[in-house]
Parts: structure tokens; C-alpha cells; sequence
């Protein structure tokens, strides 16, 4: 496509995998085609917050934000302001620092051509004059029609009486919602059009996340910090749908971050044309079919 819903795009393609980004506002990736497919992110340009600052829009696709979420820190627009800086493999975004938050934003993409995966190291630096103490978030909106995958096999506990797992649920979230199956192995979401918001989180050990949709699984990998302390009542990897998308969102440590200094998160980005007995047990196989 040559724009995005009228604004300007960056294209980049390896083989069967082609990415845009858009290049004026965000950083914002927001096509994701795999062999042919129609875009997998979620394209929501009607969407829109308000906020002190104008208008947020959610336009669709991958953002970074920082976490703990609060407005309106989190929803300082991004509609202008960008950079591209062109690699052998990729580009790098970079954002317009925001006002207020004196944040600045940066996303590196890097193509892997030979195993057509993709490295998205998301960076964060306080351009400001105080302490602050934030977690990078990367967050990946999806089209319904899928089903999202989230482990949460731990190790066993050496004590027992000590618990090994934990879930956050948010106050919109019931823990009867259709869209959950919630099991020893896994969390499942399927996401539909005529329920609203739901979010669910946990400490994922196994470090991936991933959605199932039209014979194509995504799976987002990234780094494990078991010593850390997280967002969300200590969550690395949640789950949000409404009728309109679902995300995937993986979250780094929070961290204290000096006048000056960054932190990055990276996500790789993988597909595969069939569900994976490398990491899904043949019987969940089956249960994530049944579903989709």
C-alpha cells in the first residue's frame, strides 16, 4: 500500500515478509503481512482518547509506551515529529520527545532475511531533569479472528506451600468472560466483535507470547527477569481485547531512570505456518484449533 489511511508509510520486505511503518508520526508499525496474508495488526484510525494534550489516536498496528499506565502520561499524542534512519537490514524510528513526560521513544527494526523473523529493540531515554521510573512496554494490536496463546507453566516451587503463579485481572476483566479459557498450561483468548474491554496478565516464565490466526502463528519472544520486579502487580506479558482488536503486550522491569540515561526492550518477532509442537503440547494443538 503506498499510505495508511492518508498518511505516509516506510515499506520494508524480506521474501514473504513485508512490514510498513508510518512515516511521519508514531514510531508506529502498522502493516504485517506474512506469505500473502491481508495485514495481521489491527487498523483503528476512528479510534480516539482525549486528552490535556488533544486528541490520542490509537491508529492500529505496534507502539511503544511505558508503563505503569496513567493519563495522561501514557497518551501523549504522537501524530508528528518522526525520524527514519535507514540499515542494512531495517530502519530506525524515532520519535518526538513528548512534552511534559520529556520521554523519547525510539523503535530499531532489523529483518533476519534468512529466518524471516524480526528484532524490535524498543528504547526509552529520560530527556528530562528528574528521576523517573517507568517499565518499556511493547504493544501489538491484532485483527479479531484469532486466538491469542500465553504460557503459564512455572517451575516447581522447592516449598510447597509457597505459590508458584499468579494472575492480574483488571476491573473491567470477569473471570467468566467467554473469551478466556484459563487453564494449568495456558491462558486463551478469542476475542469477539460484540464484547467489550478485558485484559489479563501474568509473570510469563517460558518469555513468548503469540496469536494463531488464518494458518499463521506470531509469536513475540523476548528476555526473562524472574529477579525483577514488574508492572501490573509484577506482570511481562498481558492480554487486552475489545470489540475492535486484541493486543499483545510484553513488558521489560521498571526501572529508575536518571536525567539522560536509556532502556531498551526487545522483542523477536517469529512465524511459523502451522502451530508448533516445539512449544505447544499436541493436545493444546487441537484445543487451539477447535477454537479458531
Amino acid at each position: 500500500m503506498n499510505n495508511y489511511y492518508g498518511q505516509p508509510i516506510y515499506h520494508l520486505s524480506a521474501g514473504p515478509l513485508e512490514i510498513d511503518c508510518l512515516s511521519q508520526a508514531g514510531p508506529r508499525i502498522i502493516g504485517l503481512r506474512y506469505k500473502g496474508s491481508p495485514n495481521l495488526l489491527a487498523e483503528v484510525p476512528q479510534i480516539t482518547t482525549p486528552t490535556p494534550f488533544g486528541d490520542y489516536h490509537y491508529i492500529g498496528g505496534h507502539r511503544l509506551w511505558h508503563a505503569p499506565e496513567l493519563m495522561p502520561r501514557s497518551y501523549i499524542p504522537d501524530d508528528e515529529g518522526v525520524s527514519i534512519t535507514e540499515l542494512a537490514n531495517g530502519v530506525i524510528l524515532s520519535g518526538k520527545t513528548e512534552p511534559v513526560s520529556h520521554i523519547h521513544k525510539q523503535i530499531e527494526i532489523q529483518i533476519n532475511h534468512e529466518q524471516l523473523s524480526v528484532q524490535l529493540k524498543h528504547t526509552i531515554t529520560n530527556e528530562g531533569l528528574w528521576e523517573i521510573e517507568l517499565s518499556p512496554w511493547a504493544i501489538t494490536m491484532l485483527q479479531h479472528g484469532g486466538v491469542a496463546i500465553l504460557p503459564m507453566a512455572h517451575p516447581i516451587s522447592e516449598n510447597s506451600l509457597l505459590p508458584n503463579r499468579h494472575i492480574s485481572l483488571w476491573s473491567y476483566t470477569h473471570i467468566d468472560d467467554p473469551r478466556l479459557l484459563l487453564t494449568d498450561d495456558f491462558i486463551l483468548v478469542k476475542p469477539l466483535t460484540e464484547l467489550g474491554a478485558f485484559k489479563i496478565g501474568t509473570f510469563n516464565q517460558s518469555g513468548w507470547i503469540a496469536y494463531w490466526i488464518n494458518g499463521i502463528l506470531f509469536r513475540k519472544r523476548f528476555a526473562v527477569f524472574p529477579n525483577q520486579l514488574h508492572p501490573d502487580h509484577n506482570c511481562n506479558a498481558e492480554i487486552y481485547c475489545d470489540e475492535y482488536f486484541i493486543e499483545l503486550e510484553s513488558l521489560a522491569p521498571l526501572t529508575r531512570l536518571k536525567p539522560g540515561a536509556s532502556i531498551s526492550h526487545t522483542e523477536v518477532w517469529e512465524f511459523y505456518d502451522q502451530l508448533e509442537q516445539e512449544f505447544l503440547p499436541e493436545n493444546w494443538i487441537d484445543k487451539i484449533l477447535s477454537l479458531a
